[in-house]
């Protein structure tokens, strides 16, 4: 796979870890087809695809990649074209592109579907959308499906946000779970078939090889397993816990930092008063965070980002650092943002309604956001779906 190979101690053992190690037999002399890219390594740095074809236990048929391809250097957003292995010969089809779920033909020449890839516990995050359509793919043609499991980077705890409904179901949000969802993927996978929501409502033969020595309060950088930065702009554990409330900015006339080397954690336009922005976002009194003034210029960054918002422009910006992660709430953060950016700039700061209503899966965030109806209010126009996710959430946890 020409991955580079990285090595640690690791404290926490992933379910790829645990295959290699002493669960060979789940998948020996069988015909296999992985769903993977570039952060399915186990913690002595080898990739899954490498240490699954020198295994000599098994052939690999296949390989399926999500967005931003199975090396994870294509930009967001860019479609991805089928492929060869360039080391093994084998066939590497892209589920980013004009095919989002593998098809009969894609699936014909194996006998299990193998998924590791790492989340980042947003529901945005289109590779759980990839995985739920895959196993709805396998489920359609009788393959089985074992998840390799993973840990969620931003912990297993809390959950918040929209839960999205049907009218706004698409490929960023696929699934009717809110804006965090506070679980694994073997976790989701479990959910999504037994209610029933794979599409027709078809059951995969699915099983989940858990993580050992993960608990649910675990950050990643608690885990000992390294940061393999899961696409170009998720480079680090502070993108990843401000990433569920700041990809709203995607929706807006604001630049989200795409085009930096700090996307999601600096916002801004050629426009934007940060002054008064900041002393609005100061008054809400948010916990965990401080903002501070900073200029920057978006421009392309080959194998990041591609046309990024303001490109060229000086953006008067935002930057937001975290001071106590614990304490952060992201997706409520995000609101708070835009409250204070349509207070001052309610001209300019404009959402784009399409965009902005899937980010959020709920049409009616945007209409209070723009109404300027209080916090209190648009937080609780999603508690009691909230409250009922949690209940079926309950059922599937893995993990103490």
């Amino acid at each position: 796979m020409n991955v580079n190979s990285l090595q640690t101690a690791s404290l926490v053992k992933t379910g790829a870890d645990r295959l290699l190690a002493n669960e060979i037999d789940r998948i020996k002399n069988k015909r296999i087809g992985i769903l993977t890219n570039h952060t399915g390594c186990l913690s002595n740095g080898t990739h899954i695809v490498d240490a699954i074809v020198e295994s000599n236990a098994v052939s690999v048929t296949a390989l399926f990649g999500p967005e931003h391809g199975i090396l994870g250097n294509t930009p967001d957003g860019k479609v991805v074209n089928h492929s060869t292995d360039s080391r093994y010969h084998i066939p590497i089809y892209s589920l980013y592109g004009k095919i989002h779920k593998p098809t009969p033909e894609m699936l014909s020449n194996i006998d299990l579907l193998l998924c590791d890839i790492q989340d980042v516990g947003t529901r945005f995050y289109t590779f759980i959308s990839t995985i739920a359509m895959a196993v709805e793919g396998a489920a359609e043609n009788g393959i089985p499906v074992l998840i390799l499991d993973r840990p969620n980077p931003i912990r297993g705890v809390s959950f918040d946000g929209p839960v999205r409904n049907q009218k706004l179901k698409s490929f960023v949000a696929w699934m009717p779970i809110p804006v965090t969802h506070g679980m694994t993927i073997g976790e989701l996978a479990i959910l999504w078939n037994e209610e029933g929501q794979l599409g027709g409502g078809v059951r995969a033969s699915l099983e989940v090889l858990p993580l050992q020595g993960w608990n649910r309060n675990m950050w990643y950088d608690e885990t000992g397993l390294p940061w393999i930065a899961p696409s170009p702009n998720m480079p680090s554990m502070t993108t990843a816990v401000l990433y569920p409330g700041l990809c709203f900015i995607e929706g807006t006339t604001i630049s989200e930092g795409r085009g930096t080397d700090s996307p999601f954690e600096l916002i801004g336009a050629p426009w934007l008063n940060t002054e008064n922005v900041i002393s609005v976002l100061n008054d809400f009194q948010l916990s965990g965070v401080q903002f501070s003034s900073e200029e920057f210029i978006p421009k392309e960054i080959p194998g990041m980002v591609s046309e990024p918002k303001y490109e060229g422009e000086v953006c008067k910006g935002i930057r937001i650092k975290v001071h106590d992660r614990n304490s952060v709430e992201p997706v409520r953060l995000g609101i708070y943002l835009l409250l204070a950016l349509k207070k001052i700039h309610p001209k300019e700061a404009q959402l784009n309604h399409r965009r902005f209503d899937i980010l959020t899966g709920d049409s009616s965030v945007r209409k209070m956001l723009e109404g300027g109806e209080q916090p209190e209010k648009i937080f609780s126009r999603w508690s009691n779906d909230l409250q009922e996710f949690g209940k079926i959430r309950s059922r599937y946890l893995l993990y103490d």
